[in-house]
């Protein structure tokens, strides 16, 4: 075999590699969403609670537990609920209320088609 067509084959097998690794790469990535709306944390629902980024089925138990003996009289309350820490506590308050209905929900955003290194 001649180095040319040798170095043909070379390339030709690194690009199908570069191709098949492309939907493992795009496979490992998180998909875009956005929060909109707000929950309300003394009338939401376990499967609403659980919906926040962050908090998961136990977290939102933990938070109806707390609420069945003292409603939440300010935000800031979370924080005595054991694993709500301030840190978390900042990361959920932008979608968190006392008043109102529960409006919370997730959105997918679609796919630009634009590869990484994409400014946003």
């Amino acid at each position: 075999m001649s180095a040319r067509l040798r170095l043909w084959v070379v390339a030709l097998l690194l690009g199908a590699a570069l191709v098949a690794a492309r939907p493992a790469e795009a496979a490992g990535r998180k998909a875009a969403v956005q929060y909109v709306g707000r929950v309300n944390l003394n009338e939401a629902s376990a499967a609403q609670l659980d919906a926040l980024p962050g908090v998961g089925k136990k977290a939102a138990q933990k938070i109806l537990a707390y609420r069945e003996k003292r409603r939440f009289a300010r935000l800031e309350d979370l924080v005595k609920v054991k694993g709500f820490g301030k840190k978390r506590f900042l990361l959920l308050k932008p979608h968190l209320t006392l008043e109102g209905p529960s409006t919370f929900r997730v959105e997918r955003l679609p796919a630009t088609g634009a590869g990484r290194g994409a400014s946003r």
